[in-house]
């Protein structure tokens, strides 16, 4: 395979890599305008938008991984005279 062909078979590849990942990028900013639109839904009807992205976040530990935390905050808090 000459130099030229080499180039031209790298450069369709990674512009393969290239269009897929603009691909993705469009569908995550999609997907974030739906999660978006779900956040301003819910303050619509009355929710805490805080309170939610923190229930989100903490849905996607595993149970001993939010309890460890769980303790650690309560730690601190004691620390400093916040419970």
């Amino acid at each position: 395979m000459s130099e030229h062909e080499t180039t031209t078979v790298a450069g369709a590849e990674l512009r393969q890599f290239v269009e897929r990942i603009e691909r993705l990028e469009e569908e995550k900013k999609s997907v974030a305008d739906d999660i978006k639109d779900v956040y301003v839904e819910a303050k619509g009807r009355g929710f805490d938008t805080k309170a939610l992205r923190a229930i989100v976040s903490l849905r996607k530990q595993d149970a001993n991984e939010r309890e460890e935390l769980e303790t650690i905050l309560e730690i601190y808090k004691s620390a400093l005279g916040m419970s």
